[in-house]
């Protein structure tokens, strides 16, 4: 999977624990196509997380992988980076039966994430807006996304 070229070595211990978790991962899925604007989904019922590789590069005006310090490559790869950990924490919330991860991390979302947000929950549903505000603060910390699956699906 072409997505995997812009992780670095946390998200891919992140992409590890989910499939210890009993998840697969996807890339560039039909649900990729709702819009260009998704970097990331996760399929409860078929327990798989989708990366969008192709919308976080068109995005970015990403064309080839020339120099891993590129900083449209960079751009792209952060794109990628937060999708993976955004899905991750969805399915520790998961293994939490479904419910907010109990973490001491303080709920309240940057301004700069509200629209998407907004396009999040047009997907989900406005009943999981709290888990879609949890998944978008936690994205940010790769250390705690780790901590979280760890604590929830292992």
């Amino acid at each position: 999977m072409e997505f995997i070229q812009f992780l670095d070595k946390m998200e891919k211990q992140i992409i590890r624990l989910v499939e210890e978790a009993g998840y697969s991962t996807e890339e560039n899925s039909s649900l990729c196509l709702l819009s260009k604007d998704y970097v990331g989904f996760m399929n409860k019922k078929q327990k798989k997380i989708i990366i969008c590789t192709k919308n976080a590069k068109e995005k970015e005006g990403y064309r080839f992988l020339i120099k891993r310090n590129n900083e449209v490559f960079e751009r792209t790869s952060i794109h990628i980076k937060k999708a993976v950990r955004h899905e991750a924490v969805h399915v520790a919330q998961e293994c939490n039966q479904g419910k907010l991860l109990e973490t001491n991390k303080v709920l309240s979302i940057n301004n700069s994430k509200l629209n998407a947000l907004k396009g999040s929950i047009k997907i989900s549903g406005e009943k999981e807006k709290e888990k879609e505000i949890q998944a978008y603060i936690l994205e940010d910390n790769p250390k705690l996304v780790l901590k979280e699956l760890e604590k929830y699906c292992l």
